[in-house]
């Protein structure tokens, strides 16, 4: 028997196997154009970052369902989705290279695709899905059967690709249910879920919050009302800010419909981590928050930059699968948001020196053992 000689870069990489798929339907690379082999390429390359995307949202979600996720596995976390945020960055710049194909030379080998479509990209639906976009949120595909009728074979068989998103849409919870689930549990005010007086320390946390948010909005009215110009405008003004601090008690009252108390205590946790996130134990919590908003940034606008590429290569012209091409990728980076509250909260934040005093300020302190 031979002795091992260790591996090769190229066998590691499986090199010979990677660099023989950029083919195309003929399955003969050399009656391609350089344009085609190009697209192939880049498409390819975006569904390999695609697949890292997966790992790294299943990785952050697994660790979120457990009962307790200690402290110190956030940094971990954040890690990740940090890592995702970066690719999705990268991504972006690919288009780049899509865009030097001039529009002529693309439809040279357009109809090809035909009824093919980057919406039957199965790892983009396993993102969606994961990440928490309900079936409800879809936008109508262009197909009357709907989107998973568009991941079937020709023959209407399963392909792998539907088999890939049925699978995740039975594997559950979404990170978004996860993150909301560790919310649910965060302690308020020194006080968790489960604590007898949990319900009457929220209510009182956010009877204090709401009461300071309310005195930041009427300094910032006064302000706005001294330098109104007319009657007419300041009773715009008026309007405008009685309106903003409706909608704030409106958001820490849920409708049953939208998740009632258990909504309510998880919007709470957002705005206790982020109005007290100098104190130790909540650093890394704050950090899982940005990091949330920094991840669902960089898809919209990879969303964004995905529709501009398309209309400056070929217009609106409609989709090779029969959606309205650009129109439909316009619509999915204005709807789809997953984690619609993280950036509501946005709007309630306060100053610091404004902000209530938290209870229990000892219990989010360094412990010693």
């Amino acid at each position: 028997m031979a002795a091992n000689q260790g591996t090769t870069y190229w066998d590691y990489l499986k090199l010979e196997d990677l660099l023989s798929l950029q083919a195309g339907i003929e399955g003969d690379e050399s009656l391609l154009s350089d344009d085609e082999v190009l697209f192939i390429t880049v498409h390819q390359v975006y569904e390999l970052w695609f697949k890292l995307v997966i790992r790294g949202l299943s990785t952050a979600r697994d660790l979120f369902s457990a009962e307790t996720v200690a402290e110190q596995e956030l940094s971990g976390v954040v890690e990740r989705l940090r890592r995702i945020r970066t690719i999705l960055r990268v991504a972006v710049q690919h288009f780049e290279v899509v865009e030097t194909l001039g529009t002529r030379d693309y439809l040279r080998f357009r109809t090809k695709l035909m009824p093919a479509s980057g919406f039957q990209s199965a790892q983009m639906r396993q993102i969606e899905i994961l990440l928490g976009l309900e079936e409800s949120e879809r936008i109508p595909y262009g197909s009357a059967q709907g989107h998973l009728a568009a991941l079937r074979n020709r023959d209407g068989s399963e392909s792998p690709a539907l088999e890939r998103v049925a699978a995740q849409l039975a594997d559950v919870p979404t990170l978004k249910q996860a993150i909301e689930g560790w919310l649910f549990r965060t302690p308020i005010d020194g006080y968790g879920h489960d604590h007898p007086e949990a319900d009457t320390k929220l209510r009182e946390f956010l009877d204090r919050f709401v009461a300071a948010y309310e005195g930041e909005l009427d300094a910032s009215r006064e302000r706005a009302l001294a330098l109104a110009e007319s009657a007419a405008d300041a009773a715009r003004l008026r309007d405008m800010y009685d309106q903003e601090l409706a909608n704030v008690r409106r958001f820490f009252e849920p409708a049953e419909e939208e998740g009632g108390f258990r909504r309510a205590r998880e919007r709470a946790a957002m705005v206790f981590i982020e109005t007290y996130r100098d104190l130790p134990l909540l650093a890394w919590p704050r950090e899982v928050l940005d990091a949330l908003i920094e991840l669902e940034q960089a898809f919209l606008i990879f969303r964004q930059r995905h529709a501009r590429m398309v209309e400056r290569v070929i217009g609106r012209r409609t989709g090779t699968g029969g959606t309205s091409g650009v129109e439909y990728l316009d619509q999915t980076a204005l709807r789809y948001r997953i984690f619609g509250d993280l950036w509501a909260v946005r709007t309630l934040m306060i100053r610091p020196e404004a902000a209530p005093a938290p209870e229990r300020p000892e219990f989010y302190g360094f412990r010693s053992l």
